[in-house]
């Protein structure tokens, strides 16, 4: 789990150090598209880099939050998007047969389906505020072709809290790095520690077999 968390932690790291605002984007558009991989991770990294200290760290210029979560919202949009085009051409059992390939399971759809048939539009704003559904209420919304711009809308507006949020503890981690490095070896150990908890959580959750 070790290996896994630091390679994953050094590929975000890279692709951010890389390319800034629009890696935070593209790689939150994968998670916002059902391809696994968890804005848990992202955002608190891309967060921390807003820092000067913990961007020097990783040979980079420090970002800026606003900007930050900014980009992580329209990363959110813009996989969303791709994921209510495949709902609404694909349909259900099309995303059912498909969907195993890309770690989805059959019951995080079913659950995104009841929460968008008992609310509605406003089932994808709440959503994005909520860990798990917000990956794939994009496909009930696809599937029962709402309006695309409504759809979009309140995909932005609503990640947008929720990427600001997750951004704001990376702030916060960041900020004490220090003060947890005297009790471990060096920044990755500290990293790999922070992203342990939400990654193993994440990981269980989509490797977990379903029940028939």
């Amino acid at each position: 789990m070790e290996h896994l968390l630091s390679a994953l932690s050094h590929w975000i790291e890279s692709v951010i150090g890389a390319s800034g605002y629009v890696g935070i984007l593209l790689l939150m558009a994968i998670e916002s598209a059902c391809i696994p991989l968890p804005s848990e991770v992202i955002m608190p990294f891309s967060g921390a880099l807003t820092l000067a200290a913990f961007a020097a760290s990783v040979n980079r210029a420090p970002l800026s939050l606003p900007m930050v979560a900014l980009s992580g919202a329209l990363g959110c949009a813009l996989g969303s998007s791709i994921a209510y085009i495949v709902g609404y051409y694909g349909g259900r059992e099309f995303i059912f047969k498909y969907g195993k390939f890309i770690l989805l399971k059959r019951s995080d759809v079913e659950k995104s389906e009841t929460w968008f048939e008992k609310r509605g539009s406003s089932a994808v704003f709440i959503a994005r505020l909520l860990p798990v559904v917000r990956t794939f209420i994009s496909l009930p919304a696809g599937i029962a072709r709402m309006r695309f711009l409504p759809f979009i809308i309140l995909s932005f507006v609503g990640s947008l809290p929720w990427c600001y949020a997750l951004a704001y503890v990376g702030v916060q981690f960041a900020t004490h790095l220090e003060d947890l490095k005297r009790y471990f070896h060096g920044a990755d150990a500290v990293i790999v520690l922070v992203l342990a908890i939400p990654f193993a959580a994440w990981l269980r959750h989509h490797l977990k077999p379903e029940k028939r």
